[in-house]
């Protein structure tokens, strides 16, 4: 139970560094989450910082995803059989997302969590993360609702789960594997709350590459 909760704590940790509001301080001299949306995330940094900024916080926001399941991975290989290497990436890919969500280092005032769970994703799951993300991107394209993509997304992924039976590592617990699916799920789309309510009266924003500073 130990190793569970120290994983859970160092992948909360990581979760937490906030990439889009550390840049738009450097780059931009405020803080993202004061502009626009409010959100510290990469599509409220297009929009008030800029496509570089944008960028690189998106990439930087994956890898958070990615960094904490490979440790993870590689515990649960020098654990043996006291520890499941499965529930031990699935604890760690749950509590990044709810550290960058809810960040113990800016005033737990986070994004939306999309970024970071394909990051998760893509080292649990690599064929189901890309087909959710070209998926994501589609539905993108053609509303220019990032929101939208985002929230069809996250309800494929479980959806997937049932029908992709991989042989990947960590999915070889399918049950569990589903239940983490649901969560990550529900954690995204919660998120993205008041976005579905502003889809349904169809007020949504929609995307533009143009920078409102």
């Amino acid at each position: 139970m130990a190793v569970y909760i120290v994983m859970a704590i160092i992948a909360y940790a990581i979760g937490s560094i906030n990439f889009s509001v550390i840049i738009s301080k450097k780059v931009a001299g405020f803080d993202v989450r004061e502009k626009g949306s409010g959100n510290a995330g990469s599509t409220n940094m297009l929009r008030a910082v800029g496509k570089g900024a944008a960028a690189i916080t998106l990439l930087c926001d994956i890898l958070k995803g990615v960094v904490p399941a490979i440790i993870a991975v590689i515990i649960g290989e020098f654990t043996g059989d006291d520890v499941d290497a499965n529930i031990l990436v699935q604890v760690a890919g749950i509590a990044v997302v709810i550290g960058h969500t809810f960040p113990i280092f800016f005033q737990f005032k986070g994004g939306k969590g999309v970024a970071t769970s394909l990051g998760v994703l893509l080292i649990t799951n690599w064929q189901i993360g890309l087909i959710c993300l070209v998926f994501a991107l589609l539905i993108i394209t053609l509303t220019k609702m990032v929101s939208l993509g985002s929230i069809t997304a996250a309800v494929l992924f479980p959806v997937l789960t049932v029908f992709m039976h991989s042989e990947h590592y960590i999915s070889k617990s399918e049950t569990s594997y589903f239940l983490f699916s649901i969560i990550l799920a529900v954690i995204v789309i919660f998120n993205h709350r008041s976005n579905l309510g502003r889809i349904l009266n169809g007020t949504e924003n929609k995307l533009s590459f143009k920078t409102n500073k």
